[in-house]
C-alpha cells in the first residue's frame, strides 16, 4: 500500500487551473453527477487541490443552490483558490465548449435536421453515461454514507423520487431539516463526512486541507457583499438595456433569468419550466425539437441545463443561444461570488453543517434515479410511461455500459479515454449494423 502523503502539493498557478478548467469543459459528460465525480476524482484524489470535507461542503451548499450545481461547485473551487478571477475562468471554461458544440449542432440541426455521423458516436456515449453516473453514485456513497441514519436518507430520497415522483427541492428541504434537527438530536452521525476521520487519511495533503485558514479574498465582510450585488445587478442591467431594442431576445433574457433563479434542484427542475415556457408560451421552438435538443444535451459535455442554448438558438439563431447562455449562469457566479464567503465562515458549525450532511446523503439516493434514468432511456429508447419495455431493447448499450463501468471501477480507467472508446465503438457499430 502506497504512503499517504502527509505534505501538500504545491499550489496551481492560474495558468494550471486554466488547462484544467479548460479540460474539463471538454470531457464533462455524464451531467451534473458524472461531472462531480470528475472533479472530486481529479481534484481531491488525484492533484489533491481541495480536501475531501472542503469538497463536500462546498457541494453541499451548490445543491441547495437555484441552477447547475456541477458548474456553481467548479465556480465555487476555483474562486477560493483564485478569488473572482479564478470564479469567472473556471465557470467559463466550464460551459463554453458546450456552447459552441450545441450551438454548432443546433445550426446543422436547422439545415438539414440529421446528423448520422453524431448519432452514432452518441449510440456509444449514452451507455458510457450511465456507468459513469453509477459510478459517482458508488463513488460519493462510499465516501459520504459513513452509518446507517445516512443510508437510509439515502434509500428514502431514491424511492421519493423514483417510486412517488416527489420534487428534488422537496427531497433537499425535507434532507435539510432532517439533518437540522440530526445535528441536534445525533450530533456525531452528521459531522460532516458522516463522522469518521478526515479526509487526508485517505487521500493525503491537500493544498486546501480541511483547516487550511480561509485566505483573505474568501473572508465575509458587508462592504464586500455590497459591492458585489451592485456589481452584478450592474451587468444585469447594462445586458437588458442592450437588448432594448429586440423585443424577442429581451423577453428571452427576463424569461431565462427568472428561470435562473426560480429553479431549484438542476436542470431536471428547470426542464418543466423551460418547456412550458420556450413551447407552450413564447414558441420558440416545437416539442418535438426541445425533446432533440434534451437528447444531445445529455450526451454533450457541460452542464445538462445547456439545453437552454438549444432553445435560445430554436428561437432566434446564435444571438438567442448567447442570451439564454449569458442569462442563465449569470446568477450562479453572483450565488457563489456574494455567499461563499458566508458559506466558508460556517463549514465548522454543526448546526450549519448538519443540515448540509443531510443534503449530500439525499444526493446519493438522486444520483441512483438518474442512473436509472438514463439506463432506460439507454437500453429501451422507445419506452414511455405506458410502455416502459416496449421495445428495441438495446442489448448492444449494456455491453458498453457494462464494460465502461469495469473499466472505471476495477482498472480505474481515465472517464475522457472511456468515453473516446465507447464513442469508437458506438460509431462502428451503427455503421456495420445495416450491412447485416
Amino acid at each position: 500500500m502506497s504512503k499517504i502523503p502527509q505534505t501538500p502539493p504545491a499550489t496551481p498557478t492560474l495558468g494550471q487551473a486554466f488547462k484544467y478548467w479548460l479540460k474539463l469543459g471538454f470531457i464533462s459528460f455524464g451531467g451534473p453527477m458524472g461531472q462531480i465525480a470528475m472533479m472530486h476524482t481529479d481534484l481531491v484524489e488525484r492533484k489533491r487541490w481541495i480536501s475531501e470535507h472542503r469538497f463536500l461542503h462546498a457541494l453541499n451548499f451548490c445543491m441547495i443552490l437555484p441552477g447547475p450545481e456541477a458548474i456553481q461547485l467548479a465556480i465555487y473551487i476555483s474562486w477560493l483558490m483564485h478569488g473572482v478571477t479564478g470564479a469567472v475562468m473556471a465557470g467559463i471554461l466550464f460551459f463554453m465548449p458546450a456552447f459552441i458544440l450545441l450551438s454548432s449542432l443546433a445550426a446543422i440541426y436547422l439545415a438539414w435536421g440529421d446528423v448520422p455521423l453524431v448519432q452514432g458516436l452518441f449510440y456509444g456515449i449514452k451507455p458510457a453515461v450511465v456507468a459513469i453516473v453509477l459510478f459517482a453514485a458508488w463513488r460519493i456513497g462510499s465516501k459520504a454514507l459513513q452509518n446507517n441514519i445516512l443510508w437510509g436518507m439515502a434509500i428514502l430520497a431514491f424511492v421519493a423520487i423514483f417510486v412517488f415522483d416527489i420534487g428534488f427541492p422537496w427531497i433537499v428541504l425535507a434532507a435539510a431539516l432532517l439533518g437540522m434537527i440530526g445535528g441536534k438530536v445525533m450530533p456525531d452521525k452528521f459531522k460532516s463526512g458522516g463522522g469518521h476521520g478526515a479526509s487526508n487519511k485517505q487521500y493525503g495533503a491537500a493544498v486546501i486541507d480541511d483547516h487550511t485558514p480561509t485566505p483573505s479574498h474568501a473572508q465575509f465582510s458587508w462592504a464586500k457583499l455590497g459591492m458585489t450585488l451592485v456589481v452584478f445587478a450592474s451587468i444585469w442591467a447594462i445586458a437588458m438595456f442592450a437588448l432594448s431594442g429586440s423585443q424577442g431576445l429581451a423577453a428571452m433574457a427576463s424569461f431565462f433569468t427568472k428561470a435562473a433563479f426560480l429553479t431549484i434542484g438542476g436542470a431536471y427542475a428547470v426542464l418543466p419550466y423551460v418547456y412550458q415556457g420556450g413551447v407552450e408560451h413564447y414558441g420558440w421552438l416545437t416539442g418535438a425539437q426541445m425533446m432533440d435538443g434534451l437528447a444531445l444535451g445529455e450526451t454533450t459535455p457541460g452542464p445538462l441545463i445547456m439545453i437552454v442554448t438549444w432553445v435560445g438558438y430554436m428561437g432566434a439563431g446564435l444571438a438567442g443561444a448567447a442570451v439564454a447562455t449569458f442569462f442563465t449562469f449569470l446568477p450562479s457566479f453572483l450565488f457563489i461570488i456574494a455567499a461563499g464567503p458566508v458559506v466558508e465562515s460556517t463549514r465548522n458549525d454543526l448546526k450549519f453543517t448538519a443540515p448540509l450532511t443531510g443534503v449530500t446523503a439525499t444526493v446519493v439516493g438522486v444520483i441512483m434515479n438518474l442512473a436509472v434514468f438514463f439506463a432506460w432511456h439507454t437500453f429501451w429508447p422507445n419506452g414511455t410511461g405506458e410502455t416502459p419495455f416496449a421495445q428495441p431493447f438495446e442489448w448492444f448499450t449494456v455491453i458498453i455500459a457494462v464494460a465502461a463501468f469495469v473499466a472505471l471501477w476495477k482498472y480505474k480507467a481515465d472517464i475522457m479515454k472511456v468515453i473516446s472508446a465507447s464513442a469508437a465503438i458506438g460509431l462502428t457499430y451503427s455503421m456495420l449494423l445495416p450491412l447485416f
